[in-house]
């Protein structure tokens, strides 16, 4: 007999089902047996009829009964195991092991600085930029503007392409800033260079492909490339940028950050540009240019982009983290027609498309100014905090320990060491004594060089000379 307890907050009906099923589940109501009729059972439970009836009707479209005219309710003919006397807990699916996840997860990691609980006082973090209350202040503005603005068609299933307001936007910014004239279905939207890069290796290379990567160089590029069982060939940089001589003959793509080298920090030489056009033209590869922190220069304007010589060979990549911020999770590839349609419909076929509030909102920042007058006030920021790092390196000695260089350009530099320093070991040192130092080992795939990529955007000029004093006497 069913039983309502009215000291249960549960509604009546929820009570009687939940009994119900336990009933039959348990086997205490047995396959075929016939239930009472429903004016019977509310009168036996003193409850209503249509109490009754709505606990029926869950049964019955949960599967549990089944209802005829002339047969009436009556359990569900199913098998029925019973359980156990010593109940064992079940055991669901074990997910298969992943070593290169693993690997790849516990590089970017490292990579990134393995933030932990340690207490550090300044963080030489080349990962982040510059952000303050007035950026966040204007952002915010343009949220609920565009939330306000917005009408209801933005929100159904939008264009794998991109927010076609915003490609516009790029479009703009890209031809009256960058030299860059394309269309907007040469623009495709993404979330973040990673994001990109997984979506060309899925879009327009096959699995086993060769691609070329430079080494030192972005780690992001070669992990997803790696993920997606591409064959990663490292190729050397030096004071010129990526030495092409170099780059593998069966390559199907090459990576480069031409105009500030990730991690050694160099801008590609023109011969060496020039080498690389003439070589992904008779090769017929991709080159994909990631536009990083370009935007940023202290000596002259931008430098131009390949993409802008060899616009059928290159896909650039540009990306607001750096720009922005790195939370809003907005990214551009610019390229060829027919090679961004490709990855728009793998994107439509593995994402769909990209939440459409930050789009919306990037769109607003974009159209109104706020985003060129941050870009001009955080160059003036990352003008005197570059020049405070240079000079706190020249002044306290370190530049005799190690070679300077990437000083042009963007918001990290590097300080490179001989190959027989001890840079993990010199690494720890630092954090105990409050100071978190990137190692350039981490942005290495095979070769050796050593010595730490160090970034100043998020680090205020006292602190700067503070922590560039502390790491010249801990080395003295």
């Amino acid at each position: 007999m069913l039983k309502v307890n009215r000291d249960d907050k549960r509604p009546i009906w929820q009570q009687l089902l939940d009994q119900a099923i336990y009933n039959i589940t348990t086997g205490k109501w047995p396959p075929g047996e016939l239930l009472l009729p429903s004016r019977e059972l509310a009168l036996l439970i003193g409850v209503s009829r249509s109490t009754i009836q709505i606990v029926y009707e869950e049964l019955f479209s949960r599967g549990y009964t089944v209802t005829s005219r002339r047969g009436g309710t009556r359990v569900s003919e199913w098998t029925y195991v019973p359980r156990p006397s010593e109940e064992v807990p079940s055991q669901g699916p074990i997910p298969p092991e992943l070593p290169i996840l693993n690997d790849s997860i516990g590089h970017l990691h490292r990579w990134f600085g393995d933030k932990n609980n340690r207490k550090i006082d300044i963080d030489f973090s080349p990962h982040v930029p510059y952000l303050d209350e007035h950026f966040k202040k204007n952002w915010r503005h343009s949220f609920l503007q565009a939330s306000t603005e917005t009408d209801l068609d933005s929100w159904a299933y939008g264009d794998a392409y991109g927010y076609l307001p915003l490609r516009e936007q790029i479009k703009r910014y890209l031809s009256l800033e960058r030299g860059v004239h394309v269309d907007t279905d040469q623009i495709m939207l993404t979330s973040g260079a990673q994001h990109s890069i997984d979506l060309i290796a899925q879009a327009l290379l096959q699995e086993g492909d060769t691609v070329s990567v430079e080494d030192p160089g972005f780690p992001a590029s070669w992990i997803a490339m790696k993920y997606r069982r591409m064959q990663v060939v490292p190729v050397p940089v030096d004071e010129y940028g990526l030495c092409v001589d170099e780059v593998h003959p069966q390559s199907k793509l090459v990576f480069v950050t031409p105009s500030h080298q990730c991690a050694v920090g160099v801008i590609m030489s023109e011969p060496r540009r020039q080498q690389l056009l003439h070589l992904a033209e008779g090769h017929r590869f991709w080159i994909v240019e990631d536009d990083y922190d370009s935007e940023f220069r202290y000596r002259g304007d931008p430098l131009p982009t390949l993409f802008s010589k060899s616009p059928q060979n290159t896909l650039y990549m540009m990306s607001f983290s750096k720009m922005v911020a790195p939370g809003i999770r907005l990214s551009a590839i610019i390229g060829p027609k027919e090679a961004i349609r490709q990855l728009a419909r793998v994107h439509e076929l593995t994402y769909r498309h990209l939440p459409i509030m930050e789009q919306i909102t990037l769109t607003h920042f974009i159209e109104h100014g706020h985003f060129m007058r941050h870009m001009r006030r955080v160059r003036n920021v990352y003008r005197r905090r570059h020049e405070a790092m240079t000079k706190a390196i020249i002044k306290t000695g370190l530049s005799e320990h190690f070679t300077l260089s990437g000083v042009e350009t963007g918001l990290h530099m590097l300080l490179e060491a001989n190959p027989s320093f001890d840079e993990q070991a010199v690494t720890n040192i630092a954090l105990e004594q409050g100071i978190r130092v990137y190692p350039l080992s981490q942005y290495c795939l095979e070769c050796d060089r050593k010595g730490w990529v160090l970034g100043f955007a998020q680090v205020d000029e006292d602190a700067i000379d503070v922590g560039i004093h502390r790491l010249a006497e801990m080395l003295g």
